[in-house]
């Protein structure tokens, strides 16, 4: 399968609609359900400081689609993509995650996000290592970081969101493999 056009654009305030897209049942079964209007107000500053603090980068994931009555090419938002810098292991590295909205799912949209999100965390050059931790029942996600180019290291106990514990992958990538470092 080829990998779909699509591009990254940084997040924006204009992306809460998104974030509420994302926001359901269906998309957050995964890591503790929908959160409330409040917590993902939150999410969504956190994620317009990402770039600003230095921490990380949130993106939207834009598809262009041609498969229109009329022939015109037009952009699509699809989903999200981004990592962000946490505590592991007794290191800072980044960590990963994605989402893509129920009818552009099966595509390969996922996996070539999340390669692009790899590459471009590489060339900040900050860490060393980036992680995604899906849920060891999520076989998705975890088809999404082999397809990725993760390496799996092994299941562990990870805390997601805040207070919920969950079993999960811990996949990783060598940036300093990318860039030669």
């Amino acid at each position: 399968m080829d990998a779909p056009a699509l591009r990254l654009e940084p997040w924006t305030d204009a992306d809460l609609a998104l974030l509420r897209l994302i926001n359901t049942p269906e998309m957050r079964q995964h890591v503790g359900g929908p959160e409330s209007e409040e917590r993902m107000l939150v999410r969504h500053r956190r994620y317009l400081d990402f770039v600003p603090s230095g921490i990380g980068c949130m993106y939207r994931v834009v598809l262009e689609t041609e498969d229109v009555p009329d022939g015109v090419s037009r952009a699509v938002d699809v989903g999200s993509v981004g990592y962000a810098e946490r505590a592991w292991q007794g290191g800072t590295v980044y960590e990963m995650g994605w989402n893509v909205l129920a009818p552009h799912r099966g595509r390969g949209i996922a996996a070539a996000a999340a390669r692009a999100a790899v590459e471009a965390a590489a060339r900040t050059a900050r860490h060393r290592h980036l992680h995604a931790f899906p849920s060891v029942d999520h076989p998705a996600s975890n088809a999404v970081c082999r397809k990725a180019g993760f390496t799996l290291v092994g299941e562990t106990d990870f805390e997601f969101p805040p207070g919920r514990w969950m079993r999960s992958n811990d996949w990783r990538v060598d940036l300093g493999a990318l860039t030669g470092a």
